[in-house]
């Protein structure tokens, strides 16, 4: 059997707000996983229309699409293409997930929610041509699952091509968050097996590793088990966590001694008031100087994320953030505007009270506004949101930011590495292009490492100089 895989662009990625490099971080891990289910002597490809041309005059037995939401028209062009030739089609992810009667109309079957169940019942069923129209889980779990074909992936395309997930979902409910409505049915968070990750951890030749999962640090037993494991494996990883997690006695230190090095924070507001409208429970109360601090103490680099758009924002909020997380030493940020995605809580309200401007789901992409605000008009917020990254990424606020740290590794590298990301654009679209995203990455390892590595030569020079001086 002939099997295609294909991961439609996002809108984003082809227009003018296209960013080479952030197109280019991780290669489609989901469906390597899907392809870890099929036999030995199928035929399987996998297509990143993000990083390379898709070839449409092949002859596939099945296509497999992921969609998200600013990829579904895309994505739906490309399935109409194949089953006007007579090629079965199948989609999944996250947006037939929320509006199934919608993709179904350019599918012939549809997953829905997350697929280790569904995906092989469907393959079975395909085999025996007897395939449903739509299949969703609801047993739950990761034991046994078979490893990812990283060998289908062009490792060269991708800066970070060594990404893992080890867990799916996550322990909260935010009123934004699509997985939500994802994770129906069954289990919203579940892990793999310790020693599996291990053995998986292990068969990846470089040093640098990222794990995609929505909350690493969720199941505290799970994620401490996993950071003993892989100490002493020499590995440098970055992650997503929350505040709650940092906070955990204990936690963060075997984190980094394990080779943690930077973290993805959902701040996404300022206010209690937001915080509590939009159920991030677990951030409220939590003193967000500390968190900032600990992880700064332990040599962990922060990308904050912010939300702009919430009820309780007004006009003087874009400013506060920046201001705020640059007076935090706040390494990197990613600015959002609210979005009411399909499926949601937050989306069923904003249709029930009128305020939703458009169904183009090209609009969201967290760049547009596509709801009335509370206390701005949508071009206010979208003039906002555009000022704020402006603002954030001037280089008197990445100096600024880079000089809160108290060594001067971590100023050096928390300057190298903010500006490396925003302020080099021309320099990584020929990476990019050329094709050399590979000779970058000892780079990056040596710049996330390098404050650890130098506060060592400091440590152990002091430590030379005592010894020299008991000897005198």
């Amino acid at each position: 059997m002939k099997v295609k895989f294909i991961l439609p662009a996002l809108t984003e990625a082809r227009s003018p707000f296209w960013r080479s490099l952030k197109y280019s971080l991780f290669p489609p891990l989901g469906l390597a996983t899907l392809a870890g289910y099929l036999n030995h002597d199928d035929e399987v490809v996998i297509e990143d229309e993000h990083v390379q041309t898709l070839k449409f005059d092949d002859e596939p037995d099945l296509v497999a699409i992921q969609v998200y939401i600013t990829s579904a028209y895309r994505a739906y062009e490309i399935a109409d293409h194949y089953r006007s030739r007579g090629i079965y089609v199948v989609m999944g992810g996250l947006h037939p997930t929320a509006l199934p009667d919608e993709a179904a109309a350019h599918a012939d079957t549809l997953i829905l929610g997350p697929g280790e169940e569904s995906w092989p019942a469907f393959l079975k069923d395909y085999r025996n041509k007897s395939p449903e129209n739509r299949y969703r889980s609801t047993k739950r779990t990761l034991h046994g699952t078979p490893l990812p074909r990283r060998d289908l992936l062009n490792q060269n395309k991708y800066l970070a091509p060594n990404s893992i997930v080890v867990s799916r979902g996550c322990s909260h409910s935010c009123n934004f968050c699509y997985k939500t409505d994802f994770y129906k049915g069954g289990k919203s968070f579940y892990t793999h097996k310790v020693d599996e990750v291990l053995m998986d951890i292990a068969t990846m030749p470089a040093r640098h590793l990222f794990f995609l999962d929505d909350h690493l640090f969720a199941d505290e037993k799970f994620a401490s088990a996993l950071f003993d494991g892989m100490k002493g494996m020499g590995k440098i990883w970055q992650a997503a966590g929350t505040i709650e997690a940092v906070m955990k006695p204990g936690l963060l230190e075997r984190a980094v001694a394990s080779g943690l090095r930077s973290l993805f924070i959902g701040f996404e507001t300022l206010s209690s008031v937001n915080l509590e409208k939009y159920n991030k429970f677990h951030n409220l109360n939590r003193d967000y100087d500390v968190a900032i601090r600990q992880l700064h103490d332990n040599g962990v680099m922060i990308n904050g994320s912010f939300i702009f758009g919430m009820d309780n924002d007004k006009s003087d909020v874009f400013q506060q953030t920046v201001d705020w997380a640059v007076s935090k030493g706040v390494e990197t940020a990613t600015f959002h505007i609210l979005t009411p995605y399909p499926g949601t809580e937050l989306y069923g309200r904003m249709k029930k009270a009128g305020r939703l401007l458009t169904d183009n789901w090209s609009l969201y992409d967290t760049r547009h506004t596509v709801f009335l605000p509370t206390h701005m008009t949508p071009e206010q917020l979208e003039q906002g949101y555009w000022q704020s990254y402006k603002d954030f990424y001037d280089w008197a606020s990445i100096l600024k930011s880079a000089n809160v740290k108290k060594e001067l590794a971590g100023k050096m590298r928390s300057f190298a590495y903010s500006a490396g990301w925003k302020k080099f654009e021309p320099f990584w679209n020929v990476i990019v292009k050329t094709g050399a995203l590979s000779y970058m990455r000892p780079g990056l390892e040596r710049l996330l490492n390098a404050a650890r590595d130098l506060r060592k030569e400091h440590h152990s020079c002091r430590r030379e100089s005592t010894d020299m001086i008991g000897l005198q």
